[in-house]
């Protein structure tokens, strides 16, 4: 092929081009499939295929073209390539010197046939059935080895059949083709080793997103598949809302990249968790700690039945053949205390329950209850209840103290703090916002920071929409019934109207059904119920 000053010069600035856009390519199949055809029109060869090394020493067949057949498989096309991947090396470790493409592989040479049917160093049996049943004539081949910037070979670029400008007649590859390939392969291999880096980071990073959010999960029943939930309706909602052509949010729009930098924030919003204390998150019981302190109490009620039997029986014993009558007394008396303190009994372990506000006169009873003084294993008195156990059955509602109640909310402080650590390149820049929103109100009451709607971006405040639906919606915690969808909703609406989650991203969760779509997904069929949507409060169809 001849050319000219001019010619050369568009080459060369055609493939400093094709170099930019391989390095924008972010899709792995289109990059591949860039890459050859990039090469057959530099070249204008006639068809061409694009092989990956696997890690057994194979070549995978990933793109292949044919434009007067109208053959294109793999890549985008959407089309499978059928053929088994070339072995580059036989069972006893020999290498496959027949075939040209593994041969360019495991030599790392450029191989540059005229004319394929009379050659006689490569084994081009293959081609000659596929001409015969296509009726094609495969002659001029350049098969280019893949190498990147660490000297591997990491794949094989394989051209058939350069035809000539304007007669489109089959000639060889020319040495300025070659060596156009070759330049082409080198920045190819460097761009598909940086873009698997950059994939197998990704992965890896996702993975160990996972692992913390799985981990946190698996930590307490009483989360169970919360941070595997949330990243999927926060999602829906995004989804959602960029979908949107009316109302507040009609020209609200997110990017894939934003939409990720969402998704891993939402995964990540309970990180803060894996510092909170099991007995803490778990606390079923108001006396619970490491275990529930209920049954020590029960023990120190027993104690004090015994010793009220014990000093009837003492009182018999010094009043023998004495007045029956004070025998019959002294029964009586037993029986009143032994009666009064299983009715104390049974009302601390009511107490302990924390099913219900605690009315004044029980709060009283309870610290009378607690003066009621039992011989321990000292033999010294001491009060029936500590004293931090009587603050903790004085608890008014709930199971959590003020102290415990402030460990718990605490995980987002932890959350924010351990996030806001990384290094994150600029596209996860705000994912320590997006995560530690969840918790914070519209109206400024929430934790940690009492942010207010204008402070808080609307990916924030998607997630706190989630958080609040998923915890509403679980059908796995051991401490409460699975509730209704039509419920949820109604609790979902007068947060709306007590100003605790966004009014627009409510109206959009409503609006595009996204309650149903994860319902679908999620929640067992006897909670999904029908519903009024008239009977939603606070919701505003939008027009």
């Amino acid at each position: 092929m001849t050319i000219n000053s001019s010619d050369f010069t568009g080459l060369l600035k055609e493939l400093t081009d094709i170099g930019i856009a391989l390095s924008a390519e972010k899709d792995h199949s289109r990059l591949l499939e860039m890459i050859l055809l990039k090469a057959m029109e530099i070249t204008k060869a006639d068809g061409g295929t694009l092989y990956t090394r696997t890690e057994d020493n194979r070549l995978t067949f990933e793109i292949m073209v044919n434009r007067s057949l109208g053959i294109h498989r793999g890549g985008t096309s959407g089309e499978e390539i059928t053929f088994y991947p070339l072995a580059l090396y036989d069972a006893e470790g020999r290498p496959n010197r027949t075939m040209v493409a593994a041969w360019a592989a495991i030599s790392g040479e450029t191989v540059n046939i005229e004319d394929a049917y009379a050659s006689h160093e490569f084994d081009f049996s293959g081609t000659r059935s596929f001409d015969q049943k296509t009726g094609y004539r495969s002659k001029s081949f350049l098969t280019v080895p893949l190498r990147n910037h660490e000297n591997e070979i990491i794949g094989v670029l394989q051209l058939i059949n350069a035809k000539q400008p304007g007669s489109g007649e089959v000639m060889p590859f020319s040495g300025l083709d070659q060596r156009f390939v070759e330049s082409l392969a080198s920045q190819a291999a460097v761009t598909i080793t940086n873009r698997s880096l950059i994939d197998a980071q990704k992965k890896l990073f996702d993975s160990l997103i996972q692992l913390i959010a799985n981990a946190i999960d698996e930590k307490s029943p009483y989360t169970a598949g919360h941070c595997r939930r949330v990243p999927v309706l926060t999602n829906m909602l995004a989804a959602a809302a960029c979908r949107m052509t009316t109302g507040p949010l009609r020209d609200f729009t997110m990017n894939e990249i934003e939409m990720y930098e969402l998704e891993v924030a939402a995964w990540l919003h309970d990180c803060g968790k894996i510092t909170t204390p099991e007995f803490v998150v778990d606390k079923g019981t108001k006396l619970e700690t490491i275990y529930d302190r209920i049954h020590l109490v029960d023990a120190r009620f027993e104690v004090l039945k015994r010793d009220a039997q014990i000093t009837t029986l003492q009182r018999r014993l010094q009043e023998l053949g004495g007045n029956p009558e004070v025998l019959l007394r002294d029964d009586a008396e037993l029986q009143q205390a032994l009666t009064r303190l299983i009715s104390d009994r049974d009302f601390i372990r009511r107490s302990n329950i924390g099913g219900e506000q605690m009315a004044d006169e029980q709060l009283k009873r309870l610290d009378q209850i607690s003066r009621t003084q039992w011989v321990g294993p000292e033999g010294v008195g001491e009060p029936l209840l500590s004293r931090e156990e009587l603050e903790n059955l004085q608890i008014g509602r709930g199971t959590l103290s003020i102290r415990e109640r402030q460990i718990i909310n605490n995980h987002v402080a932890v959350t924010i703090k351990m996030l806001e650590s990384l290094p994150y390149p600029k596209h996860l820049r705000r994912v320590p916002e997006y995560a530690g929103g969840h918790h914070e109100k519209m109206d400024g009451t929430g934790y940690p920071h009492g942010l207010s709607r204008a402070q808080m971006s609307i990916p924030a405040r998607m997630v706190a929409i989630a958080d609040v639906f998923e915890a509403l919606t679980a059908n796995d915690r051991p401490y409460k019934k699975a509730m209704p969808l039509s419920q949820s909703l109604k609790i979902l609406g007068r947060m709306k109207l007590e100003k605790h989650i966004d009014p627009d991203l409510f109206d959009v969760f409503m609006h595009d059904q996204v309650y149903l779509k994860y319902a679908r997904q999620y929640l067992a069929p006897k909670q999904i119920d029908e519903i009024d949507l008239n009977a939603i409060p606070g919701y505003q169809p939008l027009n």
